[in-house]
């Protein structure tokens, strides 16, 4: 005998029908951005959307299901159901729990969020009623008042907020930066035996050095080793150079300080103002590198640790650079060129009045005043007096300005006049004397007009002392090539050129800085240059 079938019920498919839809729009929600939420049911029929429909529905499937016994197709339809592929975040029905309370009966289903496994929960049911308008698709806007967003976290071991926090506690405490510590402690410790492993060498500045006499720098060299007839031949800067590497060779740290020179080529030499500028054996040479990587001029005052030659090598060369025109080497990084510079008009004053007793700079002040930035020329016959007048001016700037620097350039004049300047002066002085060449007259006229503007452009007050202006313009006179137009007295038109850009240099920076030009002009010398 054939066993019975129980044959389902219209209704029964049709509930097996409406269960299908749930699960397809289920899984259309699953599908739509995070952004976006929906309710769990979009019905076409008011009815039953509203509460009531809604409970006579569900009493009616409950009863049918009462009576019909489920079969292997239905238990294998109710079974969840899973997805092959990467897990996505449901979207999340919000409930107003308030007014389901007030509706008794009503229910609406509710989706849980994914585990960290990444499977699918059941279904839960509530009694909670959706929100109004549940079939339109509403951004989830993220603000401060928003009670109902809720956060989600992907899964893993760190997505403990707790435990993050602890993790990182103890990792702050050093539970986990035993090795990073120790190694910093061994980085610190051997810093600071090698800082003082290097100031416990001993240094030498080679401006000193300069400054010696031939007797002093020959005992010093003794001192090192060699015999008197080995220093007998040597001239000064040669003997300097010999100290140098002998220094060196004893473990010694030798630190120089000059003004940069830049030659065509790339590279330079910091020249050394005790020597007037002149090049020498002494002279510290500057990579093309350092140049570039400092943005170096020439005529910036550059104090820096060398090292002695290497073999093939002449001079010594600069290893580090400490201070560039007395800051710091990144100032000169970003400083304005000089030609830049906005200038004014003088708005400060040098006061020159020191002693009671002091007549000339007193009547300087009240007839003639200087300002910062301003051109100044003393214009008197020979033995006047001029070179005079100077050294108390200069001596009254030094005592009440000491802020500013002060250079005293000579230029084709007598060497006693240079050692008297040297002595009764406090400051700077560069000279070329009158047995000279030209050229070397206007090397060094130009060498001291780029270090003023360089230390112009670091904001500094700068006075030079020129004596005279009238030979420096001989000396371009005479290395300067001709243009065929000569004026009265043999001066090439080209030659009055130089003396101008020379004086004109002279402005009050609105920046900051200024430069100060006091010089001496010649006349009555039976020459008709004086006139021009």
């Amino acid at each position: 005998m054939a066993p019975l079938r129980r044959h389902r019920t219209s209704d029964a498919s049709g509930d097996q029908e409406k269960k299908e839809e749930e699960m397809q729009s289920g899984l259309d929600f699953e599908a739509q951005p995070e952004s976006y939420e929906a309710s769990p049911s979009i019905s076409e029929d008011n009815e039953e959307n509203s509460p009531e429909g809604t409970t006579l529905e569900m009493t009616q499937q409950q009863t049918e299901a009462d009576n019909a016994e489920p079969t292997a197709e239905e238990q294998s339809e109710e079974s969840p159901v899973k997805k092959v592929g990467r897990p996505k975040r449901r979207a999340v029905i919000k409930v107003d729990r308030a007014a389901a309370s007030s509706l008794p009966g009503s229910t609406a289903a509710e989706e849980s969020t994914e585990q960290n496994t990444g499977t699918n929960n059941n279904r839960q049911e509530s009694d909670s009623e959706p929100h109004e308008n549940n079939n339109e698709y509403r951004p989830q806007q993220r603000t401060r008042w928003n009670n109902n967003q809720q956060n989600y976290r992907r899964g893993g071991r760190f997505n403990n907020k707790n435990y993050t926090n602890n993790y990182n506690n103890n990792y702050s405490n050093g539970d986990h930066a035993t090795g990073t510590e120790s190694s910093q402690m061994n980085a610190a410790q051997g810093a600071a035996e090698s800082t003082e492993e290097y100031e416990s060498k001993p240094r030498l500045l080679i401006n000193d050095l300069t400054a010696m006499g031939m007797p002093q720098l020959r005992e010093l060299a003794m001192k090192y080793g060699f015999s008197n007839d080995d220093l007998a031949p040597m001239k000064k800067q040669e003997l300097i150079f010999v100290i140098l590497k002998a220094h060196t060779e004893h473990g010694g740290i030798i630190f120089a300080s000059g003004a940069l020179e830049i030659l065509p080529d790339g590279y330079g030499f910091l020249r050394s103002p005790q020597n007037s500028y002149l090049p020498g054996p002494d002279d510290i040479y500057i990579s093309p590198s350092q140049i570039r990587l400092f943005n170096l001029k020439t005529g910036d005052t550059i104090y820096g640790q060398t090292r002695s030659p290497k073999e093939g090598e002449r001079f010594f060369a600069l290893l580090r650079i400490e201070t560039v025109n007395f800051d710091e080497p990144r100032v000169a990084q970003t400083r304005i060129p000089f030609e830049n510079l906005t200038p004014l008009y003088p708005n400060h004053k040098l006061h020159l009045e020191t002693v009671s007793t002091e007549l000339a700079t007193r009547i300087v002040d009240l007839f003639c005043p200087i300002g910062k930035g301003q051109r100044l020329l003393i214009v008197a016959p020979p033995k006047a007096g001029k070179t005079i007048l100077m050294q108390k001016i200069a001596n009254a700037i030094t005592q009440n300005h000491p802020e500013v620097y002060l250079i005293v350039l000579l230029i084709d004049e007598r060497p006693e006049e240079v050692t008297e300047m040297e002595r009764s002066i406090k400051a700077e002085v560069i000279s070329s004397t009158f047995d000279e060449q030209a050229t070397r007259h206007v090397q060094v006229a130009e060498m001291v007009l780029e270090k003023a503007k360089r230390l112009v452009e670091h904001k500094r007050d700068v006075v030079i002392f020129l004596d005279s202006i009238t030979r420096l313009a001989r000396a371009y006179n005479q290395t300067v090539p001709t243009s065929g137009k000569v004026l009265s007295g043999g001066v090439d038109s080209n030659a009055l050129h130089k003396p101008k850009r020379f004086f004109g240099a002279a402005r009050n920076v609105e920046e900051g800085g200024s430069l100060t030009i006091i010089s001496t002009a010649l006349i009555e010398t039976g020459s008709r240059m004086d006139e021009v």
